[in-house]
Formats: C-alpha cells, structure tokens, sequence
C-alpha cells in the first residue's frame, strides 16, 4: 500500500513540504540539533522547497518535550528517528540527501555511513564532534569525565544551562528566541539546557562516527562559521580531513555563530545547500558552482 507523503510526519512537531516537477523527486531529509526542535531547519526548508526539492523535517526521539523525555533516550534512539524517517521519505523520491544542524549533522554522517547506497549527498552545518566553542563554560573540557559519573548513579538531572550569545550573533534575533526557550515551550525553541547525561550520549554517537569518516562515499557540503560559539572550525575540518572517497566542500561563514541556519548569512546557508543538492539532482559531471567567499573546496 503506498501511503501520501503527508504520512511520512509521525508527530506534531514535524513537517513535510512536497516538491514539484522534476526537482520534486530529489528528497531532503533535516535533522536538527541536540535539545533542538525540527523548527530550527523550517528557513532552511522553505529554501529548498522554493526550489523544488521535497523536504521533510524530522524529530529526533526525546525532543520537543520535557528534558525527562529527552534522557530516556540514547544515541541509538537519536539515530534510529533519522532511519525511520528516511524510509519514510525514501518511496517518495529517486535520490535522498541529508543535511543536519549540529549533532543533527552528525547524524547525517552516521546515515551516510549506515546506509552508502541510500544517502546520495550530506549536508553537515555547523558540525559538533566537541563542546569546545569560545562561548562554552569551562567545565565543557571535562566532559570526558561524564561518562565514569554516570557508572556510578552520578548527575543524572545536572544540566548545562547555554551560555550567551546563544549560537546567534543576530541580536534581535536572538532576544526573540531566548524569549522562547525560556517561556518553557520546548517545541518552538529547543531545551534551554544540556542534560549531562545527553551530552555522553553525544560524545559516544560523535566517537563512533568520527572514527569511521573514512567509510563515507556520499558528496558532503560543510558550512561553518569561522566564530562558530559552540563548536570551533576544527569540527568541520575533521570531516574534510576524515572523508576521502568523496569530494567535500567547506564553507566557511564570517558573519554568524553556532545556529547558521537562522543567523545573519542563513541566507547563504540556504543558497548554497540548494545549489549543492541541485548539483546532486542533476547527477554526475555537473559543473560545480562558482565558488562563494570563504569557500575552501577538496574532492
């Protein structure tokens, strides 16, 4: 039984955007970030949608409710909504990329390693392998003794609370969604903290797949900005380093921070993830796109 691409949404939170024509059949699957919700890919979406592109925005197992929710989930459950939610999209299109924010872009790699026939390009934006941004507290180095508190019973309701500028160099922007993540809807704006216990979840889903960059075969567009509060440049340029049965491009951003995909130069964010997933749909041997500033390509 086939069932309509509105079916592919499994909760509330998610959405759909059916393509048109011949673009239509180019699937894009967005994964957002670690406490965020499927709302923080919605300008991304639009973008691509504008040009044609089928776009699902996913939510990640535990997300969009109270941080409870969120640490009766593992790295595995993260991964495993990306799955579904491919197969859910897959009947729909001829080719699927997947493009994440954040950790969301590191479940996009882990796809494109699980699955290397299924997954046609990734697109890693703002990639976190490691909480080592300007912005981060101190104690963010030490993470690495996460996981021996949580063999013994340690912490499992401590939380880093995000620190300012909050992933938005955009002031006004920035008033605004703080306002949300505050006024407790986690929905609309993400958790405004990091349950301890979720981030070892993360640094285990980080290990596995940094170590196996090798195995990806999919083209991979990677954006990052240069000030990047959470995550420095080096989170991308361990992807550029990691794959090499592929071509990778790195795009560099000189005006934004962590949340790329709704700061100042969202704007090329879009146009360049639409530009690389039309190269995509258009198949092998298409020339590739004047090269934007700050752009640095290997492949």
């Amino acid at each position: 039984m086939t069932h309509a691409l509105e079916d592919v949404c499994v909760t509330p939170h998610e959405f759909v955007l059916p393509g048109t024509g011949a673009a239509g059949r180019t699937g894009v699957l967005l994964v957002h970030g670690l406490t965020g919700t499927p709302n923080e890919m919605r300008l991304l979406a639009k973008g691509l949608h504008r040009q044609g592109f089928t776009v699902y925005a996913v939510q990640l197992a535990g997300h969009c409710g109270a941080v409870e929710d969120l640490l009766a989930t593992r790295w595995q459950d993260w991964y495993a909504s990306v799955a579904a939610g491919a197969d859910r999209l897959a009947p729909h299109v001829d080719r699927l990329v997947v493009g994440g924010l954040s950790m969301g872009a590191v479940l996009s790699l882990a796809l494109a390693q699980e699955r290397p026939r299924q997954v046609a390009g990734v697109c890693a934006l703002s990639t976190i392998f490691r909480y080592d941004g300007w912005s981060m507290p101190v104690y963010t180095r030490l993470s690495f003794l996460l996981p021996l508190f949580r063999r013994l019973g340690i912490g499992r309701r401590s939380v880093f609370m995000e620190q300012p500028p909050y992933g938005i160099k955009d002031e006004a922007l920035r008033k605004r969604i703080v306002a949300q993540m505050h006024a407790g809807d986690s929905a609309a704006a993400g958790l405004p903290g990091n349950p301890w216990w979720s981030v070892i979840e993360m640094r285990r889903l980080s290990a596995r797949v940094l170590s196996r960059l090798g195995s990806i075969q999919a083209p991979c567009l990677v954006i990052h900005a240069r000030e990047d509060d959470v995550s420095t440049l080096g989170n991308a340029r361990a992807i550029v380093q990691g794959v090499r049965q592929a071509p990778v491009e790195l795009v560099v951003l000189e005006d934004s921070y962590h949340m790329i995909t709704v700061d100042r130069e969202r704007r090329t964010v879009i146009a360049t993830t639409a530009a690389f997933v039309a190269r995509l749909a258009a198949g092998p041997g298409t020339p590739a796109a004047p090269a934007l500033a700050g752009a640095v390509a290997r492949g």
